[in-house]
């Protein structure tokens, strides 16, 4: 359940940013399957991978953990 919650915040944050799945997960590095299966729960992101998501879209990694 927190891995979609994750993968929900990640989504809505790369949309408000204006980014298409594919452009970022170009400048993330990640393959565009790796970032879709974050962003539908099917993955945990790393720390690595929410670190590096954060910095990409401006905001801390705060700001992406899901609320309770």
């Amino acid at each position: 359940m927190a891995a979609n919650k994750w993968g929900n915040r990640i989504k809505a944050f790369r949309k408000l940013k204006g980014y298409t799945q594919i452009k970022f997960a170009e400048e993330l590095g990640f393959s565009v399957s790796q970032l879709g299966d974050i962003e539908r729960g099917k993955k945990t992101p790393t720390l690595d991978h929410l670190e590096s998501i954060a910095k990409h879209l401006n905001i801390s990694i705060e700001e992406l953990e899901p609320k309770k």
